[in-house]
């Protein structure tokens, strides 16, 4: 059975943003994981992407969004091409217009700690 797959939206270099707690939690339990950030070139010894478009997998089975809203506004066209099977977004990178956009276009969307989804705390790692 293939491992999960899951690309991170603003993965982080430093380990206490929960843009790189999201990449060391998904590892840990399992899912092959796409770190995109266009500042960086290595997260947690993983190839960092610049892009959405860039990761090199056919299908993402999530999508997990840290980023500020109008950043992730601004990605929801390049998200729903990409189709994964879930979008979260993490607590601070919603928005009213964000969300009414991921509606607009049909995403499925989940408003919670993709970290804590997976069976880790945050605080934890």
């Amino acid at each position: 059975m293939p491992k999960p797959t899951v690309a991170i939206l603003g993965a982080s270099r430093d380990r206490q943003k929960y843009g790189n707690k999201s990449v060391r939690a998904h590892r840990q339990q399992g899912y092959d994981v796409y770190p995109v950030n266009p500042f960086a070139e290595e997260i947690e010894g993983l190839k960092c992407y610049p892009t959405l478009a860039a990761v090199p997998v056919a299908r993402l089975d999530r999508i997990s969004i840290y980023l500020p809203p109008d950043a992730g506004l601004a990605l929801l066209g390049e998200i729903k091409a990409r189709g994964a099977g879930e979008v979260w977004l993490n607590p601070g990178s919603e928005s009213p217009a964000l969300l009414a956009e991921a509606q607009r276009l049909g995403l499925d969307v989940i408003q919670a700690c993709s970290i804590v989804d997976v069976g880790l705390s945050p605080h934890q790692l």
